[in-house]
Order: C-alpha cells, then structure tokens, then sequence
C-alpha cells in the first residue's frame, strides 16, 4: 500500500506540471508567435520481483510473464510545437511595419548585450531614429534604415526581405535600403524560451542557419500581418479536462492505498 501511495504522489505531480503548461497556454492565447508547449512523461523505473524466463521451483519449467511493479511516472519534458499560426491583417497604415514569416524561420533580434534573440513575434515599431525594433525597443537585424517622416511617405517589406521607401519625389520609390534575413534551427523545440516572445539559442537546438527570405528553404514575410500564437482553445480545454481526471484518480488511489492500511491496522484490535 505505500508503494502505491508514493506511485500515485508522482501522478499527482507530473499532472501539476501539465496542468501549469496548459495554463500558460491559454494564457498566451493572443500572443503574436507565441508557440505553444506539450508535456511528455516517462514511466519510473520497476521493481523486477520475478523476471520473465525465471524457473519454477517445483518443475523447472519458465515462466512465461514475470512480475514487474512500476513506481510511478516523471515530466520528461516539455516541447515547443513550431507549427504555423493563423495569419491576422493589421493596419495599412504607410509607416505600419508588422510583419509575419509564412514557413520556417525566425526574425533576428539583436539584445543589449550584443547576443542574437529569435522570434516568430512580427510587432515592430519604428523609433525615433528611424529603425525598426520590437516592442522592448530591441533592433531587428537588417532593420536600421533610417526612416525620416520629412523625407519618406511609407516603408514597404517585400516578400524576400528587402525593405524599402517610399517618396513624394521622383522616382516614388528608394529600394534595397535594408535587407531582412531569417534564422532558422535543426531543432527549434531546443532554443531556451527566455520571455518577451524572444529564443535564444542552446546546445540542443544547434547553430543558427541564415538567409534570405524565399531562398535556401526559408519562408517568406509578408507585412502588415501579425502570426497569431498557434494555441487551439478546444484541444487545451480538454487536455486540461483529462489533467484534472488523472489528477483526481491519483488522490482516490491515494485514498483507497490508505483505507487499505487502516483496515490492516484493526486486525489487531
């Protein structure tokens, strides 16, 4: 019976865990990029009471199937999904500069400490010198072009990256004053998550690959629209609904292991 209270404690915990995963899902339901997390278990190890193939004492003969207890289950990890959000139009304003990657990569953002950050975020503003950088104020790669409001009537973002001015004077248009250029992973769910929708890169996730956008299988961006997270309400809900089940489940076993022991212990009286 305590072997079957310390089995279900670790349920208990590993769906505590599963739970707090859900929640910052839901929680991060329209978060532009924002991708959302699965938690995956692993059985603990077993007592081995009678191995399968072991001889009868009385015949000689093997049995067939041994006798193995499990103790119980542990959070082995949990995993970013990377697959694509739904696309929402923002506004069409001229100096309007959100933006979204549709197909693989990251948007390279540099940190003040000289580090590259990655994002699937596309809410860009432009500051005060004229360049493009995220919500924190932090740069985009390929973004410092320099926008005066005096001498420019818009910036355009084509689909490869390239970004552009546009003028009240001929020729209308100044081309190729910056270039975007993506980043993407062998393994994307191994970048650290370090907040303000920003990755950073770790040993499991590998070097950074970049390029161009539309070119060495990169996707292509697509400005003004946002990628929304890619978090499904009705799948979290019933996790969460199946969490809270097992949770359960494990406190009545819990329960029945101890009404086992008391009724053990009124042997004797």
């Amino acid at each position: 019976m305590m072997r079957a209270m310390w089995t279900a404690a670790t349920g208990m915990s590993a769906q505590e865990r599963s739970i707090d995963v859900i929640a910052n899902n839901l929680a991060n339901v329209n978060t532009s990029g924002f991708k959302h997390s699965r938690t995956h278990f692993q059985d603990l190890l077993y007592a081995n009471m009678r191995p399968a193939g072991s001889e009868t004492s009385e015949t000689g003969t093997q049995v067939p199937v041994g006798i193995q207890l499990g103790h119980g289950v542990k959070v082995v990890s949990v995993s970013k999904e990377f697959t694509q959000g739904s696309a929402v139009p923002t506004s069409e304003a001229p100096f309007n500069v959100d933006m979204m990657v549709s197909g693989q990569g990251f948007f390279q953002i540099e940190l003040p400490n000289g580090d590259i950050a990655y994002t699937r975020d596309g809410h860009f503003e432009i500051n005060k010198d004229g360049n493009i950088v995220t919500a924190d104020g932090y740069p985009l790669r390929g973004g410092n072009i320099g926008v005066n409001p005096q001498l420019h009537t818009g910036v355009t973002i084509e689909s490869g990256g390239s970004i552009g001015f546009t003028t009240n004077t001929n020729p209308g248009f100044m081309a190729n004053q910056g270039q975007i250029e993506l980043a993407r992973f062998v393994n994307p769910s191994g970048l650290t998550a370090i907040g303000n929708n920003l990755f950073v890169e770790s040993v499991a996730s590998g070097t950074p690959q970049t390029a161009k956008p539309n070119s060495d299988g990169m996707g292509s961006v697509r400005q003004h629209v946002l990628e929304q997270s890619n978090v499904n309400m009705v799948t979290e809900m019933v996790d969460m609904i199946a969490t809270q089940r097992a949770y359960e489940i494990g406190t009545k076993a819990i329960q029945t292991a101890d009404n086992m022991l008391s009724q053990v212990a009124q042997l004797k009286r």
